[in-house]
């Protein structure tokens, strides 16, 4: 695996420790949080701090550094968590979030300046001081983080480090420094193995860290060096003894090795030990927890010990060969954790084996239509070979399912971000995260949810004096949820605000030309105003709201993943928005029907049920309209051959089947010719394999090998205006 490729698995891990932290985070301001919390948020820290120096990332290593440092504090409960600690932490994160996107991204690195300065002021116990932030480190002044490839660079940086004048005072580390220790010096004997320098390892950045921290060589060991003709460049042969100020943390100093590639390190404290022989094999241990740091007498402490039992005999010097772990950091583990048992497969490959998945349903639904004639309908082999496929079809889907956490995680950074630019005090409530869906729906439904949670606090909720006036609390509460429904997923985003006013919303329609002032509408219909195109109810353009784009382009983005949304709304009590997605976008259980000599497909998700109505059933409006009456409600009347230009097809519905159908314009009655069967069906772009076409949601193969169009539910019932109120009053009386 090349360099690359490992730096990759780094960002991931990153998103993972990322995504954990703010978790934590909603933990600590839930206020059910225990010291593990805040022990997690330091490993995602020091993780993603020992995998930036790894890959030569400057600015996130020095920026987590002292964000750690803090959390260090924290940890050994020399900090308490008070709320103006817990702003600075969450703040923190925000531009760690951003450091490791630019890292990723290959962008420029945030300003973090102002963030350093706080925290370097709440370390010192001062959280909510906003010191001038200390001058960036010059990038000639900083460390090269290439591999060392001569000489010269390696007795540079030994002078540097044994000389007597302590660290630069523009170090960003500088400030944790304490000039004059009152603890004996921490002394480290280090000799890397002669593998050294292989999988892109580099030992010098191992003495530049620890030059950073106040460190200074006492020694080189050349003893191992050979003679020049025996000498492989590529081979390590050096070892160093380094002292460091007894005020360290001697944690803080192992974690300098933590993905050191293998070697001999000793940590001692007092007086320097001799350099340990070799151990011939290493020992694959992990580093012990943080100790408090020892009384004045010398005693050495082990980078990593033997388990399980440690020596009796005084003094314990310990001596492990450091471990040789993945290039690309990961938190540590508990000692009585279950290492998850997950594996990375690229997601080209998971695709191929969907679309193949997808094509064994097809072969089976073939299959099955052949045996069909020769009465074998009846073959228990063929049903078991039904039974196997949607089982393999349903376990290739789970694959791809991801919990919704991934994308409900983004949502409190927004949530902080609004509160900021409104002043509004905003408690975000999530239920469901865990809730699994197809990696496809994920990956799109962020946007439309990112512009839902900011109408909810923009629009929705009202102003702290605005909720005390009503009797309401201070602040407000947006409901974030997720659940399964009858073969699909429902995304809730509900706020406890003032609602819709409808007759602003109507007011603003009319005067912005999108719908006539003269048009009886239902309050459905009236809340369904704000997805307009150009709608917008905001009094001024702010970088919030205001231009009448967001609501739009939600709907368009639902519609397009196969679902369709639903508004319910109170006045003074809130709103609720409501989208219906599908688990998948590859595999769909449908209706297949028969419209004129053409065969379509209407998803299952959609039907509510089918009927042939009788003459009292329907009721015609104008000159070619129909309603259907459905046990008192009347629902319009679709002929699919005329909403599709099809020349066949059965148009009177005594003659015709009626599938009620529930989509995003509400139910309505869907006229075919007749029902063939019910099947899951393998979904097939139009857009990728010839053009999209206007109501139709994609293409499959039946069993015979013939092609059906699938049918868009909520694209056909869009095409003709729906009957309002008032013209279904009038037909219920006739």
């Amino acid at each position: 695996m090349d360099l690359d490729a490992i730096q990759q698995i780094f960002f991931q891990e990153c998103e993972e420790g990322l995504a954990g932290m703010e978790g934590a985070f909603a933990a600590i301001r839930a206020e059910a949080y225990d010291a593990e919390t805040i022990n997690g948020i330091f490993r995602a820290v020091h993780s993603i701090k020992g995998g930036a120096g790894a890959f030569g990332h400057e600015r996130l290593q020095a920026y987590t550094h002292q964000y750690e440092t803090l959390l260090d504090l924290l940890r050994n409960g020399s900090l308490a968590l008070t709320p103006p600690l817990v702003d600075v932490i969450v703040a923190a994160f925000d531009m760690l979030s951003d450091h490791v996107t630019a890292a990723r991204d290959a962008g420029a690195a945030p300003d973090d300046a102002a963030m350093l300065a706080r925290l370097i002021a709440a370390a010192s116990g001062d959280a909510g001081a906003a010191e001038p932030a200390p001058a960036p480190v010059a990038a000639a002044d900083a460390a090269p983080a290439g591999v060392a490839d001569d000489f010269d660079d390696l007795m540079a940086l030994l002078d540097d480090m044994g000389g007597a004048v302590p660290p630069s005072a523009d170090d960003a580390d500088t400030d944790l420094l304490v000039a004059e220790p009152t603890t004996p010096d921490w002394h480290v004997h280090f000799r890397p193995t002669a593998s050294a320098f292989d999988n892109g390892a580099e030992p010098l950045l191992l003495l530049r860290e620890l030059a950073r921290m106040g460190g200074r060589v006492l020694s080189c060991d050349t003893s191992a060096v050979p003679s020049l003709a025996a000498m492989d460049p590529v081979c390590g042969y050096l070892a160093w003894n380094v002292a460091l100020p007894g005020s360290l943390d001697g944690e803080d100093i192992r974690a300098v090795f933590e993905f050191s590639d293998g070697g001999t390190i000793t940590l001692t404290q007092g007086m320097p030990e001799p350099a340990p022989a070799p151990v011939a094999e290493p020992i694959d241990v992990q580093a012990p927890a943080p100790a408090p740091v020892p009384a004045p007498a010398a005693a050495p402490v082990a980078v990593a010990a033997p388990a399980p039992v440690a020596p009796p005999a005084p003094p314990p010097v310990a001596t492990a060969p450091a471990p040789r772990p993945a290039p690309a950091p990961a938190p540590v583990a508990a000692p009585a954790a279950v290492v998850s048992q997950t594996i990375r497969v690229d997601l080209d490959k998971l695709d191929r084996l969907v679309n193949l998945v997808g094509e064994l349903v097809i072969t089976q639904a073939m299959l099955a239509q052949r045996l069909s004639g020769n009465d074998m309908g009846g073959c228990p082999e063929l049903t078991d070979l039904d039974h196997l496929t949607r089982e393999l079809q349903e376990s290739t889907m789970a694959i791809r399912a991801q919990p919704m956490k991934t994308v409900f995680s983004r949502v409190p950074r927004i949530i902080r971000e609004l509160e900021g630019e409104t002043g509004k005090r905003v408690r975000l409530d999530i239920e469901g995260e865990m809730t699994e869906v197809d990696k496809t729906v994920v990956e799109r439904i962020g946007e439309p949810l990112t512009h839902l949670i900011r109408n909810a606090v923009d629009h929705g909720l009202e102003t702290t004096e605005e909720r005390i006036a009503a009797g309401k609390s201070a602040e407000g509460v947006v409901r974030l949820s997720a659940a399964h429904q009858s073969g699909r997923i429902v995304i809730t985003v509900a706020d406890d605000g003032r609602g819709i006013d409808r007759t602003r919303v109507r007011a603003k329609a009319v005067e912005r030309g999108i719908i006539p002032a003269d048009a009886m509408l239902s309050d459905e219909e009236i809340d369904n105003l704000i997805f307009a195109p150009g709608f917008s109810t905001a009094a001024t353009v702010s970088n919030i709201s205001g231009r009448g784009v967001g609501m739009d382009v939600v709907r368009k983005n639902v519609q397009a993943l196969g679902g369709r949304i639903g508004i319910q709304s109170r006045m003074g009590h809130g709103s609720s928005f409501s989208l219906s997605l599908p688990l998948t976008l590859a595999v769909v259980d449908g209706m297949i029907v028969t419209v004129g000599d053409q065969t379509y497909v209407i998803p299952l998700s959609h039907i509510v049920e089918s009927l042939r109505p009788s003459d009292r059933a329907v009721t015609a409006i104008g000159p070619d309209g129909a309603v259907l009456d459905v046990r008192g409600s009347y629902v319009p009347i679709y002929p699919v051959a005329e909403q599709l230009s099809l020349r066949g097809g059965e148009r009177d519905p005594a003659k015709a089947v009626l599938i009620v159908v529930e989509g995003a314009n509400g139910q309505a009655a869907l006229l075919v010719d007749t029902i063939q069967d019910q099947r899951q069906v393998v979904v097939k772009s139009l857009e990728a394999n010839y053009q999209a076409i206007e109501g139709l949601a994609g293409a499959t193969i039946l069993g015979d090998g013939r092609v059906a169009l699938i049918i868009d539910v909520d694209a056909l019932t869009a095409r003709r205006i729906r009957p309002t109120r008032g013209m279904l009053q009038l037909a219920h009386a006739a």
